[in-house]
């Protein structure tokens, strides 16, 4: 009965659902890029292929929702195409920010198209054209519908990365026999911590077909090129400078970071803040926010963008960086890393890409999307949190004053990375598709 609600409800709401993506893609084209594909009409075509995967139950399917969970999903991602070189790997995701970051990481070696809406026919639908082998889910994406159809036509599905968090654990409760029922499918869970494993226990998973994996997101590979590319950035543009990124900022959270940046500067005149908006569509509205933020008698290039292609000059105080897929290269060119989204409660944006690049760490109070990595990296040494521009001020001095302190978080950071790394090889043994290497 609750299904049969939960189904009707999204009946009500998809007409919403299209038309408010159909009256954004107005603004933004890239919302009404394949307005089709929600409701299932999905058309995938391969080099030398009919539109559909070359042979029936051939495809790997990996859904991640969004830009983080793409990033998060890359070293999976790539693990899957060396294992099952035969099978077509299909990635979907809710966003087109997320089908952009597919396109950038995969080129033509990875299918995209965008998960339907969770509606019957929707569902049965996508799951004719694209013929799946195994359903690969990222983190927390329960769509009570398509797993039953999944269910029905017998096709597994791993959940990879798995978390819940207490407040969705109450949520899910409300609506306990529909999440029951849900995860009483032909379904197994990878979860990342053993709390993770017993919230989804809690909420009617089968505790025999649940295991504490890991989170994927540590075995992140920095690209050598994107080291080197920020390597070569210092040393052409800003070679003698302070230079702090502010990575996958939000609106609000901007201005805490420029009061800050302004702060900074009256001790520490040759700072360069590296101001990195989370979402692409912001670009132009962050543009003309720091236009209006120009100080009194200001310099013609007291701020930059990216997208410019104009140099940094000794009077440059904010270079933004308007432009998709080069946050990493910039990580690898700072002294210093704020994470964004970490301000603001937004939950916080992926700590370990400045991690890994042995980046000290700032981030602010609001990491609940990610509490355990934030919670290593602060017990490492490696991150410090801030609450207020004045904090951020203060604690970007110290660490312009300590290059010793900046060299032992860096490798604190590095370290947490490494000692947790391994959660792909245990994904791949759930996913293990027959005739694949053991």
């Amino acid at each position: 009965m609750l299904r049969l609600i939960y189904t009707a409800l999204l009946y009500v709401a998809a007409p919403l659902a299209l038309g408010w993506t159909a009256w954004r893609g107005l603004r933004d084209p890239l919302y009404r890029d394949r307005l089709l594909e929600r409701l299932g009409y999905t058309r995938l075509r391969l080099p030398g292929s009919r539109d559909r995967a070359d042979e029936p139950g051939g495809t790997i399917w990996v859904h991640a929702v969004s830009v983080g969970e793409v990033q998060a999903a890359v070293a999976l991602v790539r693990a899957l195409r060396q294992r099952y070189p035969e099978h077509p790997l299909l990635m979907t995701t809710a966003t087109p920010t997320g089908a952009q970051r597919v396109k950038a990481l995969f080129g033509a070696d990875v299918l995209h198209c965008y998960l339907p809406y969770d509606l019957p026919g929707a569902v049965r639908r996508f799951l004719d054209r694209t013929q799946p082998a195994v359903a690969v889910v990222l983190e927390t994406e329960i769509w009570p519908n398509l797993y039953r159809e999944c269910a029905r036509r017998g096709l597994r599905i791993v959940l990879v990365s798995a978390r819940l968090s207490e407040k969705s654990v109450r949520r899910f409760r409300r609506i306990a026999g529909l999440f029951r029922d849900t995860l009483r499918q032909d379904l197994t869970i990878g979860a990342q911590t053993e709390a993770d494993a017993e919230r989804f226990v809690a909420v009617g998973a089968d505790r025999s077909r649940v295991q504490v994996t890991g989170n994927i997101k540590f075995d992140l590979q920095v690209p050598v090129q994107a080291r080197q590319a920020g390597e070569a950035l210092r040393a052409s543009q800003f070679p003698q400078r302070f230079v702090w990124v502010a990575g996958s900022t939000h609106e609000v959270e901007e201005d805490l970071l420029l009061q800050a940046h302004r702060q900074l500067l009256l001790a520490c005149p040759e700072a360069l803040l590296v101001l990195v908006p989370r979402h692409p569509n912001r670009f132009a509205g962050v543009r003309q926010w720091l236009s209006a933020q120009a100080p009194a008698a200001p310099a013609a290039d007291w701020y930059v963008t990216r997208s410019s292609g104009a140099a940094v000059t000794p009077r440059t105080q904010v270079l933004l960086v308007d432009t998709l897929g080069e946050l990493l290269q910039f990580y690898a060119a700072a002294d210093v890393a704020f994470v964004g989204g970490s301000l603001v409660p937004i939950g916080g944006h992926n700590l370990l890409e400045p991690a890994a690049l042995a980046c000290p760490i700032v981030t602010g109070p609001h990491n609940f999307n990610a509490p355990q990595i934030a919670r290593l990296l602060f017990e490492q040494g490696a991150a410090v949190e801030v609450s207020s521009a004045g904090q951020l001020a203060e604690i970007l001095l110290a660490l312009r004053d300590s290059p010793e302190r900046r060299r032992r978080m860096g490798q604190a950071a590095a370290d947490m990375v490494d000692s947790n790394r391994g959660a792909v090889a245990r994904a791949l043994q759930l996913i293990a598709l027959t005739g694949g290497d053991s």
